[in-house]
C-alpha cells in the first residue's frame, strides 16, 4: 500500500513539474504580423539583435556550445545550419535562456533569411 501511494505521489509530482516547464504563452505566429516591406540587412537589422541578445555568451574562446555569433559569416552559417533559427524559435528551450525573443524580433531574422542574407 505504501509503495503504491509513493508511486502515485511521485507520478503526480513529475506530471506537475513537466507541465510547469513546458507551458508557454501563445503569442501568435509570425505570419500574423504585418509583412516587412523593406529589405532586412545584417548590418542594420540583424547585428544589433545578435549583439544585444547572443554575443554575451556566444563569443570568444569559450563560446557557449562552441557556437560563435560574432560577425556576419558566423551568424549566417549558424542560420543556414538551422542552429540559430531553431533555438530562437523554440518556446520550451529558447535562446536566449532569459526568454524567447519577441515575435517581431524573430520576424526580422526570418525576413533576413528570406531576403537572401543581405550583409549591408
Amino acid at each position: 500500500m505504501y509503495r503504491k501511494l509513493t508511486l502515485l505521489t511521485m507520478s503526480l509530482i513529475v506530471v506537475t513539474l513537466y507541465n510547469c516547464t513546458t507551458n508557454t504563452i501563445d503569442e501568435g505566429d509570425i505570419s500574423d504580423l504585418p509583412p516587412i516591406v523593406e529589405k532586412v540587412t545584417y548590418d542594420d537589422d540583424v547585428e544589433p539583435i545578435i549583439n544585444a541578445n547572443c554575443v554575451g555568451c556566444h563569443s570568444g574562446s569559450a563560446a557557449s556550445g562552441g557556437l560563435q555569433l560574432t560577425g556576419y559569416a558566423n551568424v549566417r552559417a549558424a542560420t543556414e545550419q538551422g542552429n540559430l533559427l531553431n533555438r530562437v524559435n523554440n518556446a520550451s528551450n529558447p535562446m536566449p535562456p532569459s526568454g524567447q525573443l519577441p515575435l517581431a524580433t524573430r520576424q526580422i531574422i526570418d525576413q533576413w533569411v528570406d531576403d537572401g542574407y543581405l550583409e549591408n
